[in-house]
């Protein structure tokens, strides 16, 4: 396939985030390098979304330290962001309407018609009526003016870089025209563009739970977007598709991270973490990555039993 027949990917993790783990940085990346393995894939931005504060789980530090957390775990990657949006609501939003936000966002800001799983878009995910040409201005001379998927993921990539708002945005292809939106901009060939859930086997195992999710958001989240799975210690995701009707429906599109590297990053959780760092287990440093750990101390986070 070439890179305007792959589907183009972006992964979003919903999560608390308490604190945020080396084992949710691998998950990206072990998503991401599964999905390009596939040949079906391109995964062009992973966004983390930190939960609100009235989620009221117990031992939940404040959205201000989450976010500043994630902030320096994703320092040192190029492709993953932090989300503030979920955090600055009035109050605690459903995983379901994160997603829908999201795929609101990214149509606004890149022009784009994002595709459900079920109804890929039959007509170009970004275009413009066909008798218009307008030439589009580059601050970089040497590139080429002829639209290419490189420079729509390179345009996409500063967005995320300006939705999430970690960072100032990778120099890439930067558009004089600052108004966002590709469809008035160039003609690109058909691109396709999704929103996945990426989560650990924990939560899809939380679908199988009588009265926990809402029935409606579980066909939107599963039937809509779509899901990739990691899974945690060996876990049977076979088996827990079979226990929900809604997961069996649409087994099609969840996505089971498979390969054959032992991670020893996949049975790191944030519960152990915080355990270490009331225990002073020097073993923390395996768990959380040295600017979290310095975070969490000049802040005296987690150094309780209650948090």
């Amino acid at each position: 396939m070439t890179e305007t027949t792959k589907t183009h990917v972006i992964l979003l993790a919903c999560g608390s985030f308490n604190p945020i783990t080396k084992g949710h940085i691998q998950m990206f990346e072990r998503a991401r390098d599964y999905l390009h393995k596939t040949g079906r894939f391109i995964v062009i931005g992973g966004i983390v979304s930190p939960v609100h504060d009235s989620y009221g789980k117990q031992g939940l530090v404040s959205s201000r330290h989450r976010l500043a957390m994630c902030q320096l775990a994703v320092q040192s990657s190029d492709w993953i962001r932090v989300d503030p949006w979920e955090c600055y609501q009035d109050t605690w939003q459903t995983t379901c309407s994160v997603l829908e936000h999201h795929r609101d966002l990214m149509k606004r800001v890149t022009g784009c018609i994002l595709s459900n799983v079920n109804t890929p878009s039959l007509t170009p995910v970004i275009g413009q009526p066909q008798n218009e040409t307008p030439q589009p201005i580059y601050q970089n001379s040497n590139l080429s003016n002829k639209p290419t998927a490189a420079k729509f993921l390179g345009k996409v990539g500063e967005s995320l870089s300006r939705i999430c708002c970690v960072r100032p945005p990778m120099e890439r292809f930067t558009f004089v025209d600052e108004n966002a939106n590709l469809g008035t901009v160039m003609r690109y060939e058909e691109i396709e563009l999704r929103i996945l859930l990426l989560c650990g086997s924990d939560l899809l195992e939380s679908f199988c739970i009588p009265g926990l999710w809402n029935e409606a958001d579980m066909e939107v989240i599963v039937g809509d977007f779509g899901i990739v799975v990691v899974p945690r210690d060996g876990t049977d995701t076979e088996k827990i598709m079979n226990h929900s009707s809604v997961l069996r429906k649409y087994k099609n599109n969840i996505l089971v991270v498979k390969d054959d590297v032992n991670h020893p990053m996949a049975i790191v959780s944030s519960t152990k973490s915080r355990l270490a760092l009331q225990h002073g287990d020097g073993h923390v440093v395996d768990y959380l990555s040295q600017p979290v750990i310095d975070y969490i101390l000049k802040s005296q986070l987690y150094l309780n039993a209650s948090g």
